[in-house]
């Protein structure tokens, strides 16, 4: 391998408490290459927002760390007409800056508006969240009603795998140890999309969200999707509540009519809310989400 690592010592970095590797490849061949040797003994670094504190509470202890932060293939928000391309390390303030983003994917846009402080989100990447694989991912629901997909790649080559097939439950992926998260795919659509969540205060983790794709046809719900987080071990599609929606009028959807999103969740209670509350919230969150839509479709933000 070319690229040899640094030893990094807890006694130097008063931060994280053990030792480890340190490697900060520049270039994706170096990355696979470093990834091949070391498996499981590897995390990759990104934003290191959640990462770092999970280190420096013990919680991980990796061998080695791989600083991908130099790989430029890895950044930027790409408009290749009837798609969108996003690269895993851009970060969420560059999603929420890009007038791409808000016009195509507003769900996304929603989002990632709402996550944490300014310091996070500038710090903080798609390919980080999606990654790290919380329940309450807030930029997966976005993703899974505009059908996003998701490319990798390893020294064996690359794979597409649509975002429903990638979370597999509680901090777990489909990615491979050797495996890298290189970027998101996403149709551009004539539909409109909005995502809504609710934490226990401004920038905290999600008790529940609700992101909703829709198309309408005058005054009829077209095509819908819907899909949820914090209520279930991944962020979910909610192919029920979608068959209830759609051929509606839109004025006959209430928040008793979205009430069948409940019994599609699988909530836990834990120190933020009970698993009842959350059933409840997340029915109110898909009435809100979906008349914002709605909205959108008729030219509002």
């Amino acid at each position: 391998m070319s690229i040899k690592p640094s030893l990094i010592n807890y006694r130097n970095t008063h931060i994280i408490p053990f030792r480890f590797e340190y490697y900060e490849p520049g270039s994706l061949k170096e990355v696979f290459e470093i990834l091949e040797k070391l498996g499981n003994a590897a995390k990759i670094l990104a934003g290191g927002t959640d990462l770092l504190v999970k280190m420096k509470t013990r919680q991980v202890e990796p061998k080695a760390l791989v600083n991908i932060k130099r790989i430029k293939e890895l950044k930027g928000i790409v408009d290749e007409g009837d798609r969108i391309r996003i690269g895993a390390l851009t970060t969420l303030r560059e999603l929420e800056e890009s007038s791409l983003i808000a016009m195509h994917l507003p769900a996304l846009h929603d989002a990632v508006k709402q996550m944490a402080s300014i310091q996070i989100r500038n710090m903080a990447t798609i390919g980080g969240n999606l990654c790290n694989a919380s329940p309450a991912a807030d930029t997966a629901p976005p993703l899974l009603v505009h059908e996003a997909l998701v490319k990798t790649a390893s020294i064996e080559g690359e794979r597409i795998i649509p975002i429903t097939e990638f979370f597999k439950g509680p901090g777990l992926t489909v990615l491979k140890p050797t495996e890298l998260l290189v970027e998101i795919i996403v149709n551009k659509e004539n539909g409109s999309s909005a995502f809504s969540k609710m934490g226990r205060i401004a920038m905290d983790l999600a008790i529940a969200s609700v992101a909703i794709y829709l198309k309408t046809r005058g005054d009829v719900v077209e095509d819908v999707r819907v899909a949820a987080g914090a209520v279930a071990p991944t962020p979910i599609r909610c192919p029920r509540t979608e068959t209830m929606l759609k051929g509606r009028m839109i004025n006959e959807v209430s928040v008793e009519l979205v009430r069948v999103i409940e019994e599609e969740v699988k909530p836990i209670s834990d120190v933020r809310a009970t698993a009842e509350y959350r059933r409840h919230l997340v029915k109110i969150l898909a009435y809100d989400v979906f008349h914002k839509a709605v909205e959108r479709s008729r030219g509002g933000t």
